[in-house]
Order: C-alpha cells, then sequence, then structure tokens
C-alpha cells in the first residue's frame, strides 16, 4: 500500500524539509507542536497540525504515545522522524509497526545494532570496516583501563558507551591522565546516558571528520553516495560541512563507500544512513581511516549530498519505506560540483558563543536559487521574521547552503551569501562562518577537528580586514552620508534649497582616517581612485556595490555620527564627517565607557539555576558565583576580580533577561 500521509514527527527545518518534498511527491502532511511551536513555519506548511504538550521536548516531541496518538487522529499511515528526537529510537519504530504505521526510516534490528558504539564497532570489524586500533569490550577498572591505554600505546580516547554530543569523552596522552579521567568518563557516561560503560580506543592525530552517505532499498540494494567533509567542529558539534571532501581521493572514495556499503549489507540497513569515519590527516596511504559510529537517520548535512548528486534524500526514504527498489545503481551515481553548508546558529561567537535566545525581529536570509555562472544558494529554515527561538531546543536558525563547479565558487558563493544574511534580534554566527570561509586555511582544504580551537584560542574577535576592503567600506560609508546630508537637503531645507552636499569627507574606521571625495562618478580613498557602482538610498538596510566589477554586499545601520558597516565576517563602525567639520574633531571630549567590572550581568536570557554567594561574602577573581541555564546547556558565570558582594538583586529560580545585573561588587 502506497504511502498517502505522513506526520513528520519533528520541528523547525528538518520538518519543513520533509514537507516540501512530500507536497512534491502528492503525499498529505501532518504537522505536530508544542506550545512554543504553535505559529512554527512547518505548522503553516503542512496540511494538518496536532498539538502534543508543552515546550519541554521530554513532554513533547520525545513522547512516541502522543505521536502514535497523532497519526490515529488524522488517519497518517507513514512517520518520518527528520534527526533527533525519536528518530533513532528502536522503541519507537517497533511501537509504530505494532500500530501499522509505516516508518520512514530504518529497520528496528539495524537502529538497535548501530546505536550501542561497543556492538557497532564489533559489528563493523566482523563486516571488514577499519576500525579504530582499540578495546571494545568491557572494562572492570582503573587498572584494567591503565594496562589496556599502555598496550594501544598513547594517546588515547577514553569514551562513554552510549555517549554523544561531546559528552562522555576524555583524551589521556599518559598512564596518569588515564588514571584520573576513566571513572569520570564512567560517571558521565552514567548521569548522561544511563549507561557507566567505557571503550578506550587510539587518538588519531591530526585527525578530519569524514562521512559517507549510504542508501539501501528493502530487497538488499545498497548505495554510497559520496562522502562529506564535516572536519569544522566546535565542542564536538558540526559547524561547517562540504561535498566532496577536499582530502579524498577517488581511490580513497572507493575504499570507503565500499566498507560502507558492507556494514549497511550486514545489518540489513534501508533507506538512508551515514557511516562516520575519523580519518587521519598525515595518512597518505589512503587506508587511514576508521570506523566512528553510524547514524541511522537523515543528517542535518543531507543537502551538500543532494547538490552534488542531484537526488533528493527525502524523497528516495519516502520511496523505500513504500517499498520502492532503488531506480539506480552504484555505477550509476556521479558526484558533479561541490557544495559548503554553513550552519546558522544563535549564538553570539564575540561572546564566547554563549547561546542566544529572542525574537527574530528581522529575518531575512540571502536569495535562494541558481545564477547565471551555474553557482547556487539554497537556505533550509524553519523560522521566519517575528519568530522566537526559544531556549527549549537546538540553536540552528537556518542551513545556508552554496553550490559551484568548484571548491573556490562554493565558498566564495558562501561569502558573499553571508554578507546578504539579515538577522537582528538576537545574537548569530554568520561573521564567524564568513571568517572561517576566508581564512587562508579553510581555503587550502587544510582541516582537521581541531581547526577552531587552533585558529581562535583566544576567541573570536571578527574576520580581519585587509587595507583595500577597509578602503571600499570607507567609501561607501562617504557615500551614504552625502545621500543623508542630501535627504536633508531635499527635505528639510537644511542646508538650502541650492546648497549641495559637501564632497570631501572624512571616514574613521577602526581608529584610522580615510580622505574621501565623491565628485560625480569619480570617488579617490586617501588619493587613489576607486572604481565603485552602488544604488543607496536613507533607510536602506543593504547595500549592493561593485569595486571593477567585483561584488561586495555591506549591511548599513545608522549609529551616531556615521554607520555600521557590516561585511566579510565583521563589522566595522565608521565615523562619517564633512571634511570641513571633521578637523575640529580633535578638540572633541572622548566620553569614557563606565566601569562595569563590579557587576555580575547576565549574559543571556536564561533560567537562574543557583546563585553560590550572598550579601556581605568575599570573592575572588575566578571564582564561580552563578550558573545559568539556556538552550539546554549550563554556563558559569565567574568573578572578574577579587571584591565583597555588596548587592544581589536576583534569586534562583528567575527567569532573567540578557544585561539583567545579578549581584554588585564593592
Amino acid at each position: 500500500m502506497a504511502i498517502t500521509k505522513i506526520l513528520i514527527a519533528n520541528r523547525g527545518e528538518i520538518a519543513c524539509r520533509v514537507i516540501r518534498t512530500a507536497k512534491k511527491m502528492g503525499i498529505a502532511t501532518v504537522a505536530v507542536y508544542s506550545d512554543a511551536d504553535s505559529r512554527a513555519p512547518h505548522v503553516l506548511m503542512a496540511d494538518e497540525a496536532v498539538h502534543i504538550g508543552p515546550p519541554p521536548a521530554a513532554q513533547s516531541y520525545l513522547l512516541a504515545d502522543k505521536i502514535i496518538e497523532a497519526c490515529k487522529a488524522t488517519g497518517a499511515d507513514a512517520v518520518h522522524p527528520g534527526y533527533g528526537f525519536l528518530s533513532e529510537r528502536e522503541s519507537f519504530r517497533k511501537a509504530l509497526d505494532a500500530e501499522g504505521i509505516i516508518f520512514v526510516g530504518p529497520p528496528a534490528n539495524a537502529i538497535a545494532a548501530m546505536g550501542d558504539k561497543i556492538e557497532s564497532k564489533k559489528l563493523a570489524k566482523e563486516a571488514g570496516v577499519n576500525v579504530v586500533p582499540g578495546y571494545v569490550g568491557v572494562i572492570d577498572d582503573t587498572e584494567h583501563a591503565v594496562k589496556i591505554s599502555n598496550e594501544i600505546g598513547y594517546p588515547v580516547m577514553m569514551k562513554a558507551s552510549a555517549g554523544g554530543g561531546g559528552k562522555g569523552m576524555r583524551l589521556a596522552y599518559s598512564e596518569a591522565d588515564v588514571r584520573e579521567g576513566f571513572e569520570a568518563t564512567k560517571r558521565e557516561g552514567l548521569n548522561s546516558f544511563g549507561d557507566d560503560r567505557v571503550f578506550i580506543e587510539k587518538f588519531i592525530e591530526s585527525p578530519r571528520h569524514i562521512e559517507i552517505q549510504v542508501l539501501g532499498d528493502q530487497h538488499g540494494n545498497v548505495v554510497y553516495l559520496g562522502e562529506r567533509e564535516c572536519s569544522i567542529q566546535r565542542r564536538h558539534q558540526k559547524v561547517v560541512e562540504e561535498a566532496p571532501s577536499p582530502f579524498v581521493s577517488p581511490e580513497m572514495r572507493k575504499k570507503m563507500g565500499e566498507q560502507a556499503v558492507a556494514l549497511s549489507k550486514a545489518v540489513g540497513y534501508f533507506s538512508a544512513g551515514t557511516v562516520e569515519l575519523i580519518v587521519s590527516g598525515t595518512d597518505k596511504t589512503g587506508e587511514g581511516f576508521y570506523f566512528l559510529e553510524m547514524n541511522t537517520r537523515l543528517q542535518v548535512e543531507h543537502p551538500v549530498t543532494e547538490e552534488i548528486t542531484g537526488l533528493d534524500l527525502v524523497e528516495q526514504m519516502i520511496r523505500v519505506a513504500n517499498g520502492e527498489k532503488l531506480a539506480f545503481t552504484q555505477d550509476d551515481v556521479t558526484l558533479t560540483g561541490w557544495a559548503i553548508e554553513n550552519r546558522v546558529y544563535a549564538e553570539d561567537p564575540y561572546r564566547g558563543f554563549l547561546p542566544s535566545t529572542g525574537r527574530l525581529i528581522r529575518y531575512n536570509p540571502p536569495e535562494a536559487g541558481t545564477d547565471e555562472d551555474g553557482t547556487k544558494v539554497r537556505v533550509d529554515d524553519g523560522v521566519a521574521e517575528g519568530g522566537e527561538v526559544s531556549m527549549f531546543y537546538d540553536p540552528m536558525i537556518a542551513k545556508l547552503v552554496t553550490y559551484g563547479a568548484t571548491r573556490e565558487e562554493a565558498i566564495d558563493k558562501q561569502i558573499a551569501a553571508l554578507d546578504s544574511f539579515e538577522i537582528e534580534g538576537l545574537g548569530h554566527n554568520i561573521d564567524f562562518v564568513s571568517a572561517i570561509m576566508q581564512h587562508e586555511r579553510f581555503r587550502k582544504g587544510e582541516l582537521t577537528t581541531g581547526f577552531i580551537a587552533e585558529e581562535y584560542p583566544e576567541g573570536f574577535h571578527g574576520a580581519p580586514a585587509s587595507p583595500e576592503l577597509l578602503a571600499r567600506l570607507a567609501a561607501i560609508g562617504a557615500f551614504a552620508g552625502m545621500a543623508m546630508a542630501d535627504r536633508a537637503r531635499r527635505t528639510d531645507g537644511q542646508l538650502g534649497k541650492r546648497l549641495k552636499p559637501p564632497t570631501d569627507w572624512m571616514v574613521q574606521i577602526d581608529k584610522v582616517d580615510h580622505a574621501v571625495t565623491i565628485c560625480g562618478d569619480e570617488v579617490t580613498v586617501d588619493g587613489k581612485p576607486v572604481e565603485m557602482s552602488l544604488e543607496y538610498t536613507p533607510g536602506d538596510r543593504i547595500i549592493d556595490a561593485e569595486f571593477g566589477g567585483e561584488p561586495l554586499s555591506v549591511r548599513i545601520a545608522p549609529v551616531p555620527s556615521g554607520f555600521k558597516l557590516t561585511a566579510r565576517g565583521a563589522s566595522h563602525v565608521a565615523r562619517v564627517l564633512p571634511g570641513h567639520i571633521a578637523q575640529f574633531t580633535q578638540h572633541m571630549i572622548e566620553k569614557i565607557p563606565p566601569d562595569l567590572s563590579k557587576y555580575l550581568i547576565c549574559p543571556m536570557p536564561g533560567l537562574l539555576v543557583s546563585l553560590n554567594v550572598g550579601e556581605g561574602d568575599k570573592v575572588e577573581a575566578g571564582q564561580p558565583l552563578a550558573v545559568i541555564e539556556a538552550m539546554k546547556m549550563e554556563n558559569i558565570l565567574r568573578a572578574e576580580k577579587t571584591g565583597v558582594v555588596k548587592a544581589v538583586n536576583a534569586k534562583a529560580g528567575e527567569s532573567l533577561a540578557v544585561d539583567s545585573i545579578i549581584l554588585e561588587l564593592e
């Protein structure tokens, strides 16, 4: 029986993604939603929607019974789980099977086999898949762990068997590290996942994270669809993905793919799945890749594979769930061009990547579509302007995907698209991912999972700007200043009806003065001619300019005495003054900002979980003072300096706004 109505047991961008494909196939759709998502885009896109509970996922999206009830109420004969939530729950698959509801995903036995890291490694080894040298049995105690580590050779990684998301992992460079960290790893596994089993494996140096996309049907056919490079990660969470990998040769791809297919067949896998591999960046033999885990679901980064193969993976999953055979073989799979995906997160890279929640006052992604040169922009999102990014769910706002004939084209398209991506109302990482795209090491393809930690050890402070870019921004600032002055002349008569705006301007950016002259079509910056074309009307939020034929999109916002100009991964405040006025700025008194170090300020909207001090308590610099919870993560706030608590302005259990004063020191 063919699927006629699919319920999407998920939310956000992946729910929207599945709905789009289902509609294209003529299949009706049902959305589910919590109180927090009652007006979310996926709810509006679906043909029907069912309310399933309050905002916390444990009381809504994670309740299999609620999903099954919604299927029965709407007559949905299939469920697509997306990723996260219930997508890799063997029990959920079995519960749907018992009700005669089709699960758009793999069989229960495959989910179970690959869900246990220890058992999956055993199966991988039996299937002839390269596995990292290590011990995959049950480890008795610390002494046993030390013995195993000494035999493998340092460094080693201790991992909780049921771990994920960077939890329950410890790197050991010596026996002392093992003795110190083994029991802690066990506790983390027990506390986070209810399983204290730990395995130990060789730590791969200069590691790259590369994964193989597989697709199988219920008739025993399995193919691989090339690889994705996912090495750019922060705290073990992927940030940038691309396909293919700049490191993988055709011969290596074939070896990886064939091993991934062998593993899939060994567990009777069908539907879309991903075999994740850790790859030694120093290995030149093409054999230095090792099985990490298999994700028995659709991956967040699946769009880059779709772009280079021309396949719709969601459509393929639905067809497989319908019992159809794959319409193509391995020989039919071709990889064309290059695709890159950046995850746009609600987090503030300028403040240590603190999660950011709140309302999207402005949300205007770059225009999707294919240009005449064959380059393409794709935006997968599940938010809308005026909507809210809440503390209850993943902080991803959107996935920005670009495609080009070459890796360089795809990267350059990303940079341009990020420049025109407007988000206001909360912190976001657009500048950060743009900086990565421009980084020389990234452009060379010299990637490891330690890229971000190695290249931004002191945190992120904006992408460095070249003198050429600053000169161009100065020209744009002066042009905007002249346009504002001209509007004042025409609307307010401030300059007199016949007096035109000045042609000479002084633009200060990053404490450097630039003399700009605009006379008709002729523009000079610091005495050098600049070939510039643009249109700007006061009030515009983006300026699309060209310099010598090179496009540059700049987000512009007025600030006192100038503009905030954002482009190429950084914001620059441009102080814009007519030349005859600028000479007097040296006589202005500089305003010194107030000292805020005596205040403990809430860095993000969140719940004050605990307050560790009270009035009159003495504190030392670096001492933990409070814990704020936001987006399922706890953040410890520490004292910036030594002092005594003068006043406490908040209580544990309160929900605080960003910049709320928690306490004051004297």
